[in-house]
């Protein structure tokens, strides 16, 4: 998915009636067969709310900031998307999704995997407190989905040969606000120039 060389702000997600809300499938929202198929098997009968607002801004390209609360599907309305574009276009290093915590980190890829089991998607968490070496040898075979903390994504990015992130389609910042409270606004600031003509999607705590 091309980026446009002057992105629109961020969206704000619309309000949405709730006749309306509980009338929406998957599907209705853009999301391909196969992936309501991975939905219906997860138990996934309709789509939260927070899903239902920026599901279809995601797959207009849409640079979106939501405000969402544990629990309420927010790692979907960011997955499937994601998912969506790399069904359409498939790409190595397609998406990378930063947060807070190796915790969150290890259950945002538990989503992925679950959602894109039938497609073979790869990914890769690069935490702290996890072997260096191992996680370069993840990098090198080029996952599709990238979840780190900002920290170890930088040591990787400075000292991992040949690791980088040119062709990044989308970039997550899950809970943003905690990444930006948590002494890692340096990080994030010193990478943000790569990611500057990519789809970004951030989610509030």
């Amino acid at each position: 998915m091309a980026a446009s060389e002057e992105r629109d702000s961020p969206a704000e997600v619309p309000q949405m009636a709730v006749e309306e809300a509980e009338t929406k499938t998957f599907k209705d929202l853009g999301v391909t067969d196969v992936l309501c198929e991975a939905c219906d098997q997860l138990g996934w009968t309709k789509p939260t709310k927070i899903q239902i607002e920026a599901i279809p801004l995601a797959l207009q390209g849409r640079d979106i900031i939501g405000l969402a609360e544990t629990g309420s599907g927010k790692t979907g309305a960011f997955a499937l998307p994601i998912l969506n574009v790399l069904l359409e276009t498939p790409q190595r290093l397609f998406a990378l999704v930063l947060t807070p915590t190796r915790e969150l980190a290890f259950q945002i890829s538990e989503q992925f995997e679950a959602l894109g089991s039938s497609i073979g998607v790869q990914c890769a968490v690069i935490v702290g407190g996890i072997d260096s070496m191992s996680q370069s040898l993840a990098l090198a075979k080029k996952p599709h989905i990238v979840i780190a903390t900002p920290g170890r994504l930088i040591d990787h990015l400075e000292n991992t040969k040949g690791f980088n992130l040119r062709a990044l389609k989308y970039l997550v910042m899950d809970e943003a606000d905690r990444i930006l409270n948590m002494d890692f606004e340096t990080e994030v600031s010193s990478t943000s120039f790569l990611f500057l003509e990519h789809l970004k999607i951030c989610s509030k705590s």
